[in-house]
């Protein structure tokens, strides 16, 4: 008896291993590829494994559907999950070692579907991270704008924008010009994305208690001049913010919200006091990331200029009657026309005007009339001026933006 349970165990391994070198390839794969996530989805009648490239998401494989268990306990146990709960979402984490020596963190979510567990493995390369400010697509008056906020010594800055949108990477591409040997910088975040030299940084892990505002809390008592926060979710991590950033901190974090004048907003909503908003947020800046052009297949592409006019370009940047824009081929060298992807940015100084708004409860609209009139350009069109520097298509700024924002 024990010799058939030893040589079961002994089937069970060789059939495992294929699964194990499967795996392997599938993530060396996706980071080959520069994948941002993998997606393994089972179906009634068949398995897939997608993978996002730029921002779209790309069949990558199809393995027999008999598979499906085997590859999410083999995903589960590397990530350290509960191989036998299947009936309720896991959150995990693994690395991945790479043949060329480097160590990958991976950030694995398992989910109960009708027909198995689907599995989201997202890659944190901080390799591929771009860190220069110069590079991430800000036009140079917006690029002025928020170093000179980042160089005061306190106040608050605030990206904003959906998942995936970039607003880490300009987190940190910030941090990596302001450090330095002689400032004490920390961040706390969830989970720690990007490994910078030269910065302390700390994880939230929610069972023995650490979270945003109890790691803040710890930061203000180690002599910080700069504090990162990953997420501002609640009054208690907004409120132990906005404190630092009057008291002589400098502090960057991040809001999901629409665009930069809706985010004095949502902290008002959040209940935190108008003055104090008022007091400490010195700059919001709202971003998207958009497909670029290949520039090996790029087709140019007469359009009247009252479709740029009627998609929300001001008319002085129009030079003429019919405006010259770029198209998507497509080529050996792209994905259907598109490689890699730049950002578009709403960059908005809180300005004294604004303040007095902010004190007087004015509403997003009142907020982003006043942003126009000091010259703060909508998402949408500084999205259209990256489609007049050939940089991409207005398919894509239209369908990363909405009109009036």
């Amino acid at each position: 008896m024990l010799d058939s349970a030893i040589n079961k165990a002994k089937i069970g391994a060789i059939e495992d291993a294929p699964v194990v070198n499967y795996v392997q390839q599938l993530l060396e794969q996706a980071v080959a590829m520069k994948a941002s996530d993998l997606h393994f989805e089972p179906y009634e009648h068949h398995y897939r494994v997608r993978m996002r490239i730029d921002g779209e998401l790309r069949e990558m494989a199809t393995p027999h559907l008999v598979l499906k268990d085997r590859l999410s306990s083999r995903i589960k146990v590397l990530s350290r999950l509960d191989i036998a709960e299947k009936r309720l979402p896991q959150d995990g984490r693994m690395k991945l070692h790479m043949p060329d020596g480097r160590e990958l963190d991976l950030r694995v979510s398992t989910l109960p579907t009708l027909f198995g567990e689907k599995l989201v493995i997202r890659v944190l390369d901080s390799a591929q991270a771009q860190l220069d400010l110069n590079r991430l697509g800000y036009e140079p008056a917006d690029l002025a704008r928020l170093t000179q906020a980042i160089r005061h010594p306190h106040g608050m800055v605030l990206v904003t924008g959906p998942t995936g949108s970039g607003k880490t990477q300009s987190l940190y591409a910030c941090l990596n010009l302001l450090n330095t040997a002689e400032v004490n910088i920390a961040t706390v975040e969830d989970p720690c994305e990007i490994q910078l030299q030269g910065i302390n940084q700390v994880n939230v892990q929610d069972k023995p208690g650490l979270s945003f505002a109890v790691a803040l809390r710890a930061f203000l008592r180690q002599d910080p001049d700069i504090l990162m926060v990953g997420e501002v979710r609640d009054l208690e991590t907004a409120n132990i913010a906005i404190q630092a950033a009057q008291t002589g901190h400098l502090v960057l974090s991040t809001l999901h919200t629409n665009d930069a004048p809706s985010t004095l907003v949502r902290l008002r909503n959040m209940g935190t006091a108008s003055y104090n908003i008022a007091a400490s947020v010195t700059l919001i800046t709202a971003q998207r990331l958009v497909r670029c052009l290949c520039p090996h297949c790029k087709q140019s592409v007469q359009l009247p200029s009252s479709v740029l006019l009627q998609a929300g370009l001001p008319q002085d940047l129009l030079s003429s009657d019919s405006v010259t824009v770029y198209g998507p081929v497509g080529c050996d060298q792209c994905h259907k026309g598109f490689a890699g992807r730049t950002g578009i940015f709403q960059v908005m100084p809180v300005s004294a005007e604004m303040q007095n708004l902010v004190l007087r409860d004015a509403g997003s609209q009142e907020l982003a009339l006043q942003a126009q009139r000091e010259g703060v350009s909508t998402l949408r069109q500084a999205g259209l001026r990256k489609v007049l520097q050939g940089v991409t298509s207005l398919e894509e700024v239209l369908a990363a933006t909405r009109d009036g924002a």
